[in-house]
């Protein structure tokens, strides 16, 4: 066992007040996993959603497509790519210019599509990727890394890597099974214990808490320590929209309950990040393995 250390237009205009009152100050927090064990719970649009909010607050964010052979953030912004993590890999292209510029100016290291040799990264190639994005520490102050469904080896270890985890569920028992699986996998491999849970497209606020307790009593009665509430995201047709329209809710839909919950959700992650203080000062992650 290898240990790992712990590591619409008027919303805009909000976001931008106050990060110009508050000042640019560095995010407390350099990397973030967002993973959820069960896939079509939502995670992508949330990491990239996420990542807009947090970067019109003034945090510079690189969002990694950590989906190795079925990536899809650039899909999902309606992107494409001339050069992916796949060419990086292959020794063609520094990992600079498979960077893409993002809606509200976040940065996009998108994945391969349909890549079967990307699924299962040998340690030399994370070590390469994982080197090459800490050569871009001084352009962005948060790596948010969208990770694929499961629990493959690439999970695992870009969970492991970053500093802080959140693991997103929703109500339905496959997905709550599913995220207790990913925290226990972590915490029998890692040592992990540093959970943040968002529960996802709940029906009302007394659900989301519900499906946060029931998760967290497994948690606390067979592993013995507790989870993070970090909050909860209403179910809003307007998320399934913005898909299909490849633009991010929080711009599409700037006052839908969707976008005003991600937005105390992205104010409450960084007043968490800045409390538990950032294990890495000089460093977007790693390497472990």
């Amino acid at each position: 066992m290898i240990l790992v250390r712990d590591q619409g237009t008027t919303l805009r205009e909000m976001r931008f007040r106050g990060s110009m009152e508050t000042g640019l100050a560095r995010f407390p927090l350099r990397s973030l996993a967002v993973t959820s064990g069960k896939g079509g719970v939502g995670k992508t649009s949330l990491a990239a959603n996420l990542a807009c909010i947090l970067s019109d607050m003034g945090t510079r964010v690189l969002l990694l497509d950590g989906d190795m052979g079925l990536a899809n953030v650039d899909v999902l912004f309606g992107l494409s790519p001339e050069k992916t993590i796949k060419d990086f890999l292959a020794g063609s292209c520094s990992l600079e210019e498979v960077l893409l510029k993002g809606p509200s100016g976040i940065g996009i290291l998108p994945g391969g599509s349909g890549q079967l040799d990307l699924t299962n990264l040998t340690r030399e190639q994370r070590l390469s990727l994982y080197s090459g994005i800490n050569d871009l520490r001084y352009e962005h102050d948060l790596v948010l890394i969208d990770t694929a469904a499961g629990v493959s080896p690439n999970v695992l270890h870009f969970n492991a890597m970053a500093e802080r985890l959140m693991v997103l569920v929703t109500p339905e028992p496959p997905s709550i099974t599913d995220a207790y699986a990913m925290i226990k996998l972590m915490f029998m491999h890692y040592r992990r214990r540093d959970f943040w849970i968002l529960v996802n497209a709940a029906r009302s606020k007394a659900e989301a808490e519900e499906t946060f307790r029931g998760l967290n009593r497994v948690v606390e009665r067979f592993l013995r320590f507790s989870l993070t509430d970090l909050g909860w995201i209403p179910w809003d047709s307007a998320v399934a929209n913005s898909v299909r329209s490849q633009k991010p809710f929080v711009h599409l839909y700037p006052e839908a309950r969707a976008t005003l919950n991600l937005l105390q959700v992205g104010t409450r992650l960084k007043e968490m990040a800045g409390r538990e203080g950032s294990c890495s000062e000089m460093v977007l992650f790693g390497p472990y393995s």
